[in-house]
């Protein structure tokens, strides 16, 4: 049997093809990358279209009006001559007919017949136009004309006109009609130009006026970012404004609260646990075997080290100690000298490099234990540490922390920053640490509005890059 075939499966749809280069480029250059700029842009182009639309439209009815009373005019210029050359003696009226100025570019004669110019026959419109303005020149009802023939038109630039006299000749017309100029104004495009850079400037006000809530919701995401007890936002402005300043303010609460709640779980666990561990400590002191006994305290004080390590961090993390200016230069040789001091041996391997005075606002206490961290790390993994403050580039300052040790897996670049991980695997604290003082450091680094990162040096050992904002 054979089996039936399964419908088809319709065709992929193809892939729209990318744009070109050059336009990705444009695009990029020239199109804002700000909210504000962006919806100015939009509604500065828009109200110029429409601006375009409405002179266009005012253009139209001014050539409307121009054509009418062009029409008027020689309609009005016509019938007088019409009425001079009908009221003249039989034998003048050809000179009155040459003699008589309907226009500047006009030509009037008399002729046994209507024109019969090659011209195509005016519009219906015009053609009651032309009889309506000619019944305004008043002359006796028996001496208007018998008949009437109009030839041309506004679109070809000529009007012949051939008005029939009571006695069968033909008065033929043919005069000018010069093309509309709705744009004849000297001050058109002035006042054009005028229009749209005050609306464009009105426009650019009104936006950023709108926009500014959200720059000001941005700015207060970035304080709580760096501060969790930053002061709330004011529920003020229209409602949309109030109800995010609302629920922003409602989040930055739950936000405090929750860490406000670890910190007093981490504080809780430490007191608790410090009990015990004090107790098996002085158990520990009265075992007979000497090495187990020191095996033993070695667990106690590594576990002692962890819980106020854990302490530390979730103070760090809280973040309430106020922010003020700090010295930078001052307070990086204040902890290389404290840690000279605690090690002597590492004296030659601690240098410093840079400006010898830098002002950044910081938490003093928070940014020394950060870079204390940074260096003792570079000291115990990478032999020593050169502490390097570079020239402040725009409003960032950086620090860079160098040692001499074999660098770090690339791997292992940013899972060194995770809590309670270890490049190395030992557990001895004396080699591995506890695994927080990166994550510690980040930290309190990232709450400052700045970072950390590490990379290995090309010459070999690791670099810890750090920066700072410096202050408005």
């Amino acid at each position: 049997m054979t089996p039936t075939p399964g419908p088809t499966p319709a065709p992929a749809a193809a892939a729209p093809a990318p744009r070109p280069a050059w336009l990705r480029r444009l695009h990029l250059h020239l199109w804002p990358r700000s909210l504000a700029g962006r919806t100015a842009v939009l509604l500065v182009m828009a109200l110029t279209v429409v601006q375009a639309a409405g002179l266009v439209i005012h253009a139209l009815d001014r050539v409307d009006l121009q054509r009418l009373a062009q029409t008027h005019d020689i309609a009005l210029r016509a019938i007088t001559l019409y009425r001079a050359v009908a009221l003249a003696p039989p034998a003048e009226r050809a000179l009155v007919a040459r003699t008589f100025d309907v226009t500047s570019d006009s030509a009037a004669q008399l002729a046994p017949n209507p024109p019969i110019e090659d011209l195509m026959l005016t519009p219906l419109a015009l053609q009651r136009q032309l009889r309506a303005d000619m019944m305004l020149v008043p002359m006796p009802q028996t001496q208007r004309p018998r008949d009437q023939v109009f030839l041309g038109g506004p679109a070809y630039g000529r009007l012949a006109v051939g008005l029939q006299l009571p006695d069968g000749q033909w008065l033929n017309v043919t005069t000018a009609m010069p093309p509309p100029r709705p744009w004849n104004s000297a001050t058109f495009l002035i006042a054009f130009l005028v229009m749209t850079a005050a609306a464009a400037a009105l426009t650019v006000w009104a936006v950023r006026r709108l926009i500014r809530p959200v720059a000001t919701l941005a700015a207060a995401a970035d304080a709580l970012g760096r501060d969790v007890n930053a002061p709330p936002l004011p529920e003020t402005g229209p409602l949309e404004v109030a109800t995010a300043a609302a629920a922003f303010n409602t989040m930055a609460a739950r936000i405090r609260r929750f860490v406000d709640d670890r910190t007093f779980m981490l504080t809780a666990i430490g007191h608790d646990l410090r009990t015990p561990i004090t107790r098996l400590k002085l158990r520990a002191e009265f075992m007979e075997d000497d090495e187990q006994r020191a095996k033993m305290l070695a667990d106690l004080d590594e576990l002692a080290a962890m819980v106020s390590a854990t302490l530390a961090f979730g103070r760090d993390v809280a973040g309430d100690e106020p922010v003020r200016a700090v010295n930078l230069v001052a307070l990086i040789r204040t902890l290389l000298d404290e840690t000279v001091d605690a090690r002597p041996e590492a004296e030659a391997l601690v240098t410093y490099a840079g400006p010898e005075h830098l002002t950044v606002r910081a938490r003093p206490v928070a940014l020394k234990r950060a870079l204390t961290n940074l260096v003792h790390n570079a000291l115990n993994y990478g032999r020593c540490a050169h502490v390097m403050l570079a020239p402040p580039l725009g409003s960032v300052v950086t620090v860079l922390v160098d040692d001499e040790g074999p660098g770090i897996p690339p791997d292992q670049l940013d899972l060194v920053f995770q809590p309670f991980h270890r490049g190395e695997g030992s557990r001895n604290r004396e080699t591995g640490g506890t695994g927080l003082g990166l994550p510690i450091a980040r930290n309190i680094l990232r709450a400052h509005g700045g970072d950390v990162t590490l990379a290995n040096r090309p010459g070999g050992g690791a670099r810890a890059t750090v920066t700072l904002p410096l202050p408005a």
